[in-house]
């Protein structure tokens, strides 16, 4: 088409639904980051529940094998053990057929933040009124999806009600 030519009909009809689609898909479109975030905490929040849970029961018992996580979770020991071979291979946990399971340095770590991110979430909760089974039933999930500035301020705000 040459600069003066009118454009026909149809075209111009397609050129405002392409832009008004294109108008819909921006307005639809989440904020950047705000979903792919979720996504993320969501990847690692059974590697920290198990991990946690590891080093409660070797803190507790001694040892921690499988049926010690099949037990806790109510899970079968297919699923546990699927799920303590990605931390295997993720590098947070080290076992043998039939062993028992531990801890590298780097699944003690992350074991640690996420308990410690569980009791400020909790006495968060629980400085907020909400009683103790509910807020440690609540406190398992929210613990996964906080921003650490988020933490800070239920931190702030725990030691401000003490």
């Amino acid at each position: 088409m040459h600069l003066g030519q009118e454009v026909p009909p149809r075209a111009a009809s397609q050129k405002r639904g392409q832009a008004l689609t294109e108008s819909k898909r921006s307005e639809t479109q989440p904020l950047p980051g705000r979903h792919s975030r979720v996504r993320s905490d969501h990847a690692t929040e059974l590697a920290e529940d198990y991990v946690e849970a590891i080093a409660e029961i070797i803190q507790s018992q001694g040892t921690c094998r499988a049926v010690d996580l099949a037990r806790q979770f109510e899970v079968s020991h297919v699923t546990v053990n699927r799920t303590i071979g990605r931390l295997v291979r993720d590098g947070f946990a080290e076992t043998e057929p039939y062993g028992p399971i531990t801890l590298t340095s780097q699944g003690k770590r992350l074991a640690r933040a996420a308990a410690e991110r569980h009791e400020i979430v909790l006495q968060f909760l629980l400085a907020l009124g909400v009683s103790q089974a509910v807020a440690e039933t609540d406190s398992e999930g929210i613990e996964h999806h906080v921003s650490a500035e988020t933490l800070e301020a239920m931190r702030g705000f725990v030691s401000e009600s003490e």
